[in-house]
């Protein structure tokens, strides 16, 4: 077993989990089974109760784990499935710790941060690689922080348990340009690195965020006084077209090459042929659409990170350059559904709270009136429901009991086993759960097959009591889940592309095979804008 760790320095927000995913992908070219894992120092027992204004989007495994968006990236960009084990906090460590102290579990022992913390940590370093070659396991936080110490403690521990010829410190930090000076700084790394060898740790390898080349003198004296090998001093520039450039760009440097020596591992040449290809269907698309997103945190990128990624998947499938319109769905209340002229596909994320309901419900009844491909993903599901309901059925209260509890028309409520909230965290159904198409079907003909697994994360579910109404005026279950008999997805029958689902499949897409109903929403969005030539 071989360890890569990524630890960041400077500042946040370099792209650790961006690199170490790309370094993952690189390994996986080159024929190696790959895993990556983050460890988080805020003492939340995981993102689930966060705003999406503090840490961005959550991101659910297949296993109910709500965890950091960047474990997104590492699906996105490997092959390997990840699991709660692949996830961890400060806040999961010293719960469990408690709870092991109170139990009696330390025999009477006085519990302290080394070794009771740290051992936790190192535990889960080792069951997260079990059955892999390579474990990545990415630090956040940046290097410095107080918070972060137990976790880059334990890493040092864990080079002696290990032996230092099986592990590689890949440190992330940033090169920033000067303009007043007319150059490079290279002594931010400096420190950074200096802070990391008064812990115990030093450095293999540098990747150094930068916008410009940093040019073979700063390579040198980053070498010198990182006191790391110049050919393991890499450069990151600011990507330019997309994200899933970083792979051919490191590759182009040959770190994959200096990883695989350093570790001594004997594996294959490199072929990173997928990689170039979605590169090239980025950057020569045949096709062009402009598809509106319409959510309530808009102004954030990383609140909807998935979703946007899985849109470019879509283009990517279709050889098409997908521009991203976002609308806040609260303008469309106010100001009303202008910004939506224009669009060939609109797109409603899912989401919590009652803020912009009313603008998404807008959004839906554009959508359908104007045979504007919708593709509506969890909430987004809900108010196709309410708002056909509504205007087609003419229940004009419809709603969701999570905005209306008083509603005379739930078409949207809460089932009985949720019914209990008092606990937040982890309390939704979660994970992944069976759905069976319907024959003849819209998903049956994207999917391809006639039972699919997806991720969950919500309580609200349809109300199968207006099922039969709902599917008379034409709004179509397109799937079931075949043990409870709840629906999870939702077609309208005379439209081009309407569908709704109540899971999020945004989190099983990827740059080389884009979700099946991303690829199928986007292929729709252009035959509407060929349409419309």
């Amino acid at each position: 077993m071989k360890y890569i760790f990524v630890t960041g320095g400077v500042i946040s927000s370099l792209g650790k989990g961006l690199t170490a995913a790309a370094i993952g992908a690189l390994l996986e070219c080159r024929g190696l089974k790959v895993r990556i894992q983050k460890f988080d120092p805020y003492l939340n027992v995981d993102p689930g109760t966060m705003s999406p204004y503090q840490h961005g989007e959550v991101y659910v495994l297949n296993d109910g784990a709500e965890t950091d968006l960047d474990l997104g990236h590492y699906e996105r960009f490997t092959s390997g499935e990840l699991s709660k084990l692949n996830s961890l906090s400060s806040g999961q460590i010293y719960e469990t710790v408690i709870q092991k102290e109170r139990r009696g579990d330390y025999l009477g022992k006085t519990v302290q941060v080394i070794p009771h913390v740290t051992n936790e940590i190192k535990e889960r370093i080792l069951k997260g690689g079990v059955g892999v070659d390579v474990l990545i396991t990415e630090i956040g936080g940046t290097t410095g922080d107080i918070e972060g110490l137990p976790f880059l403690e334990a890493l040092r521990q864990f080079q002696h348990d290990t032996g230092r010829e099986n592990i590689i410190f890949l440190h992330c930090t940033l090169v920033p340009y000067i303009k007043a000076a007319g150059e490079l700084k290279t002594k931010p790394s400096q420190q950074s690195v200096a802070k990391l060898r008064e812990i115990g740790i030093q450095p293999d390898i540098l990747v150094c965020r930068t916008d410009r080349p940093i040019g073979e003198e700063n390579r040198q004296k980053l070498s010198l006084y990182c006191n790391v090998g110049i050919e393991s001093v890499f450069e990151c520039r600011d990507v330019t077209d997309s994200i899933y450039e970083l792979p051919v760009m490191l590759a182009e440097q040959r770190i994959d090459e200096v990883v695989v020596k350093r570790l001594g591992i004997q594996c294959g040449p490199i072929d990173i042929t997928p990689w170039r290809e979605i590169i090239r269907r980025i950057k020569e698309p045949k096709y062009k659409v402009r598809i509106g997103v319409v959510g309530k945190y808009i102004e954030l990128q990383d609140a909807y990170k998935s979703v946007y990624e899985s849109i470019v998947h879509g283009g990517i499938a279709n050889e098409a350059h997908v521009e991203i319109v976002r609308i806040d769905a609260e303008d469309l209340e106010t100001q009303g559904t202008a910004a939506l002229e224009g669009l060939d596909g609109i797109l409603v994320p899912g989401g919590f709270g009652n803020r912009g309901i009313e603008g998404k419900i807008l959004a839906v009844q554009f959508a359908r009136e104007r045979k504007i491909p919708f593709y509506g993903l969890c909430l987004g599901m809900q108010v196709t429901v309410i708002e056909f309901a509504r205007n087609v059925l003419g229940l004009k209260q419809a709603h969701s009991t999570e905005f209306s509890p008083t509603t005379p028309d739930p078409v949207i409520h809460l089932m009985e086993a949720q019914k209990d909230v008092s606990l937040k965290g982890g309390t939704m159904r979660l994970g992944v759960y069976d759905c069976q198409l319907t024959p003849g079907s819209r998903s049956l003909e994207a999917y391809g097959a006639p039972i699919i697994q997806e991720r969950h994360r919500h309580r609200f579910e349809y109300n199968n009591d207006y099922r039969t109404r709902l599917e008379a005026a034409g709004l179509l279950v397109g799937g079931t889940n075949p043990q409870t008999g709840l629906v999870e997805i939702v077609e309208a029958k005379d439209h081009p592309f309407m569908i709704g689902v109540q899971y999020h499949p945004e989190f099983k897409s990827k740059p080389h095979k884009a979700h099946p109903l991303f690829a199928a929403f986007v292929k729709a969005a252009i035959q509407k804008s060929l349409g419309s030539c």
